[in-house]
């Protein structure tokens, strides 16, 4: 974790984590993750312009980039195309009104 990453940084950048269990070996969080969890953690690289425009894209929405790359991926698994996106967008929001 850098400082320019995280805006909570500071707050726990001098905590020691050394001994800190893997959810894992704590019951209780284990059933948690288990729970509600159902992903899985992976690193992968990612040109530095796609990770700025979702980065980007994150801030103005005001959620993690993350999360949009996530459901990025859950679309393209889907099939679905732009179109698709924007349209079932627009009857979403045409049922607001």
């Amino acid at each position: 974790m850098s400082s320019n990453s995280d805006p909570n940084y500071e707050r726990y950048a001098d905590m020691d984590f050394g001994d800190a269990k893997p959810v894992s070996s704590v019951p209780a969080l284990a059933k948690l993750q288990a729970e509600h969890g159902n992903k899985s953690r992976i690193t992968m690289r990612v040109d530095n312009t796609t990770l700025a425009a979702f980065k980007a894209r994150a801030e103005m929405s005001g959620t993690s980039y993350q999360t949009l790359m996530n459901e990025a991926l859950r679309q393209f698994v889907q099939g679905l195309t732009l179109a698709d996106v924007v349209r079932e967008t627009i009857r979403k929001e045409m049922q607001h009104t």
